[in-house]
Formats: structure tokens, sequence, C-alpha cells
């Protein structure tokens, strides 16, 4: 890996971390349906401008179904239960839930794509979950009902992370990678605007709100798939995974900072667990045998 592979992988890191920052900013004034509309309609207007500026087709024909499914659970669906989730728990937490998704991802491709799964794997999947309760669980902000619903919504989202990138692999994958990413910001629009049309006015959004939502839409939504999609192509899908490690470092340190969330000890050590458990799901440490 290059100097310069490096550098863009940490960049992807930050960007994607600070994506629960701007969530949580925007939700309490624009609602999950409007925010999240505005966040993938506006990085659909942004590729298309880069899709016109660089002349790449949008290899809309014979794929609207394929981007329609990619568009929903990679973006729509998964956005929508993180903006929802993010009116009770913090961008510190969701950030470490969100590393869960490889976790996903292994049990997704042993039951869809039929491939066995490792006893390492299986005990990485049950510490991931473990690391999960433990976050949630020993964190004061969430109690009750509301906050364990929260959680389930949130932990729904790499799920669906997790079964896009097997739908893609199985049934998508002659499409290119700048096509899945632009088409699929139009899906997952189409998919969101119900809820966003369906919800009530709220309070009148501040200049700090519409700059959160650009950032979260241009920077952490369109710019950053470009910089994901970039790095498959020229270090390949496996070391990109790693950039699943590097998110909650930058997600709990934005938090910390810019909102002051408490940064505690179950959830570091939770934290920790989760990644323990995601490289053992995904081969990155232990045996390679069954």
């Amino acid at each position: 890996m290059s100097r310069s592979n490096l550098f863009q992988l940490i960049l992807l890191a930050a960007i994607w971390g600070a994506s629960f920052l701007f969530i949580r900013i925007g939700v309490p004034v624009f609602g999950p349906g409007k925010l999240i509309v505005l966040r993938v309609g506006l990085a659909a207007l942004f590729l298309l401008g880069v899709a016109l500026w660089l002349k790449r087709d949008l290899a809309w024909r014979g794929n609207l179904r394929h981007l329609l499914f990619i568009g929903a659970f990679n973006s729509g669906i998964p956005f929508l239960l993180y903006a929802f989730a993010a009116q009770t728990l913090n961008a510190s937490l969701l950030s470490i839930i969100n590393a869960a998704t490889p976790i996903f991802g292994a049990l997704v491709v042993a039951i869809w794509l039929r491939v066995p799964l490792r006893s390492a794997a299986m005990l990485g999947l049950g510490l991931g979950f473990a690391g999960v309760l433990l976050i949630v669980g020993g964190n004061a902000g969430v109690h009750g009902n509301q906050g364990w619903i929260a959680t389930l919504a949130a932990l729904c989202a790499p799920l669906c992370y997790a079964l896009a990138t097997s739908y893609t692999r199985k049934h998508a994958s002659h499409i290119p990678a700048f096509a899945q990413a632009h088409g699929s910001m139009w899906m997952a629009a189409l998919v969101a605007l119900p809820l966003a049309l369906a919800a009530p006015a709220g309070a009148a959004p501040q200049v700090g709100d519409w700059l959160a939502i650009l950032a979260l839409a241009v920077v952490c939504t369109g710019w950053a798939y470009l910089i994901y999609f970039r790095l498959i192509t020229e270090i390949g899908p496996a070391r990109t995974l790693t950039v699943t490690f590097l998110i909650p470092v930058f997600g709990v340190l934005w938090g910390h900072l810019f909102l002051a969330e408490p940064v505690t000890l179950s959830m570091l050590a939770g934290g920790a667990i989760v990644l323990l458990g995601t490289a053992l799901a995904n081969g990155l440490i232990g045996p390679r045998g069954r």
C-alpha cells in the first residue's frame, strides 16, 4: 500500500466518522426522512456533476432493479435507520455499532452465498455482538425501551450494508463502481422520499444546520464514495475493508470534541471487543483453517 493509499484510507475513515456527527446535528431539525432525502439527493446531484465532467456512463439500461436494491440497502434504509437511532444514541455509539458491518457481512455471506463459517469466524460473531451489548448496556444515556429500540435500529443498518454487499457480489458485479455509487444515490432518494413527504414541518433550519447537511451529503457521501471505490480499484476490497477499524476512532473523537460526548470505559472495552470480533469473523487474524 502506497503512502497515497494510506492517506486516502485514513481520510475516508475520518470523513465517515464525521458523518455520525453531522447526523446528530441535523436530525433534531430536519427529522430522519428529510435529513436522508437531502443527504442522498444532494450527493446524487454532486455525483451527476462529476459524471458529466468525466463523461461517465450511468449504466441505467437493464440495471434499474439492481441499482434500486443497492440504493435501498446500501444507502436509503441504513441511513434512515441511523438517523432514527441518532435521535436517542450519540455519534460515538453509532460509529462503534457501524464497526459490526463486516461481522454481519460474514454472516450474510455464510447464509446467502453458502460460504462455510470457520470456527474463528463463529467466535468473532459472538464477540462482536457481545461487544455491542457491553457498549450499549454500560452507557448511561441508553435506558428504557426507547434506547433499546434505537439500538436495534442501528444494528439493522450494518445488516443492510452486508445484504447490499452480497447482492452486489452475486448479481451486480458487472456494473461499474462509479455507476453503482451514482445510480444508487438516486434510488436511495426514492426510498427515503415518502418518509420525508409524510413528516410534519419542523423548526426553521439555521445556517449551521444547512452547512451540516452539505457536509453530510457532498463530503461524507458523494466524495467519500469516490474515495472508497478508488481504493477498491487500487488496493482491493480486503485492504479497503480495514477502514471499518478506523471509523469508530474518528467517530468517538469527533463526538467528544464537537458534541462533548463522554468516552466511557464500557465504550472503549466494548469497541475493542467489536473490532476483535470483526477481525476474527473476516479472517484478518486467527487460524485460517476450520
